[in-house]
């Protein structure tokens, strides 16, 4: 609809999992390691825990299309909310097991067996991939917990890998859930963007559409995208999505924080949202971004007090001191647009 408009070669906001969108911050990172080290080495459970639109999805199919697990044929149930014996028919339709095995837990189990040995011995490797698992009732974890004490002397023959909300971790402290407990071998967590990851994030996303972002966005607009969308990725994608429509319905070029605004009253995201990345002032009102020119004045504020002739409601990015801290969000991992 805007591809043209903005000069993109594709939407650069869609909310699926596309592995080619990823965008690693350190603690991203971190966790995209642990599942190929989990997976590739035969880990009994790998854990991985996020909020929900913190891109644990994408991180996964990340995961599955590297070259570490090339050769890791995965079976993925992303709709983990089953009953037993649907969880039954749903691992022998996934593994390719008989019409037998979909309706008897102990055939699923024997075939399930045999074929792990064969495809070990042939340098093949298989693997269980349970996404939002803390959806999974205490009955299923169960089954998943035996399924991880399928193994030969010296490996595991099934590596399973879960990735839930962080009530799924609260889940496993349980007493009755154990057992499950001690087969987590390795355990990652991502969690929102800050606001330099968040410039970062957005500045990716165009570039790789075939856009260049600070002559789309201005500073105070991704500003407020942060602070609406508290970093969490899925968020970000939908306030971006929305208001590069509206900039593109208003003829302009340019997304200020007042297309913005509308976007997040239209959301009902809260137009009084705090900054999540800042504290607060020791009368509890919002702390003042760094570099303002005036002690407790807000970036916009500071900017509408210049001289007649130099007020602007919105500063774009392609100013020339924005311009180069905004380029450091085309680099790899890290932006400082957000200086201070």
């Amino acid at each position: 609809m805007y591809q043209e408009f903005f000069g993109l070669r594709e939407l650069p906001f869609e909310l699926t999992p596309n592995p080619r969108y990823v965008f690693l911050t350190e603690r991203h990172r971190e966790a995209l390691s642990n599942l190929q080290y989990g997976l590739s080495s035969h880990k009994a459970v790998t854990l991985l825990i996020g909020e929900a639109g913190t891109g644990k999805t994408t991180l996964l199919q990340t995961v599955l299309s590297s070259e570490v697990c090339r050769n890791i044929r995965c079976v993925y149930v992303n709709n983990p909310a089953l009953t037993r014996d649907e969880f039954v028919e749903t691992l022998a339709r996934g593994f390719g097991l008989s019409n037998a095995a979909s309706t008897s837990k102990a055939t699923m189990l024997a075939e399930l067996q045999t074929m792990l040995e064969e495809s070990r011995a042939l340098g093949q490797s298989l693997a269980l991939i349970v996404d939002e698992a803390q959806a999974l009732s205490n009955a299923l974890l169960e089954e998943v917990r035996l399924l991880a004490n399928m193994e030969t002397h010296s490996e595991k023959l099934l590596p399973l890998v879960l990735t839930g909300q962080p009530e799924l971790g609260d889940r496993l402290r349980a007493p009755e859930l154990r057992q499950f407990r001690q087969r987590v071998s390795l355990r990652c967590e991502i969690s929102a963007f800050d606001r330099s990851e968040t410039a970062a994030y957005i500045s990716n996303r165009i570039r790789i559409a075939g856009g260049h972002a600070p002559k789309i966005f201005t500073r105070e607009a991704v500003i407020a995208i942060y602070r609406h969308s508290r970093g969490i990725p899925r968020v970000i994608n939908v306030l971006c999505d929305n208001v590069l429509v509206g900039a593109f319905s208003r003829g302009t070029a340019l997304v200020t924080s007042d297309i913005v605004t509308e976007v997040c009253r239209d959301f009902d995201l809260g137009l009084n949202a705090p900054d999540p990345g800042k504290g607060t002032t020791p009368s509890g009102g919002p702390q003042p971004i760094s570099g303002s020119k005036q002690a407790g004045a807000s970036v916009d504020e500071t900017r509408a007090s210049k001289p007649d002739g130099q007020q602007r409601s919105d500063a774009s990015l392609t100013a020339p001191a924005d311009r180069e801290a905004f380029a450091e969000s085309e680099r790899p991992r890290r932006s400082w647009l957000f200086r201070g």
